[in-house]
């Protein structure tokens, strides 16, 4: 993921932003929304204006950018976000994913960063009594934390 100085961030065309925050978030509603909000006193107020609800449509395609939890991310992003979670959690995560996806037809999504492998599989069991409907909100709010930390990730003040 590149990064930008907030001045920049404010003033680069959109078409050189809009790589940026797609790999924050996969939803080019997102991008057009946080875009529009330009130009913007801090990057506390860039994280304030950008969360959204996603819808059902949006939630799916943005989760084809999400490797599991517990398999080894190929990407840098999503290797240090997952960092908690060591190979005895990793195994269980097969399990825990196998039955999740199962249930559900869609992987496990949470915002993972500084968060142990127990913590997130007791977040994963407990979401198992959801229904369908209450599931994919709740991955649709996990991803929009996910893209706030990428985003703080990628501009800086």
């Amino acid at each position: 993921m590149s990064h930008l100085r907030l001045a920049d961030f404010n003033t680069a065309d959109p078409d050189h932003i809009r790589p940026l925050l797609t790999d924050c978030l996969d939803v080019d509603r997102w991008t057009e929304h946080v875009l529009a909000g330009r130009p913007y006193a801090d990057v506390g107020a860039l994280l304030a204006h950008a969360p959204i609800t996603l819808e059902p449509a949006e939630i799916h395609t943005a989760m084809t950018a999400h490797p599991r939890i517990g398999e080894k991310p190929t990407a840098g992003t999503a290797r240090t976000e997952q960092s908690g979670v060591d190979d005895e959690h990793a195994e269980r995560f097969r399990t825990a994913n196998a039955e999740y996806e199962e249930r559900f037809g869609h992987v496990f999504l949470v915002c993972a960063g500084g968060r142990s492998g127990a913590e997130l599989l007791e977040n994963l069991r407990g979401r198992l009594g959801n229904d369908p409907d209450t599931e994919l909100r709740v991955a649709g709010e996990e991803l929009v934390k996910i893209a706030l930390l990428r985003l703080e990730k990628a501009v800086t003040a």
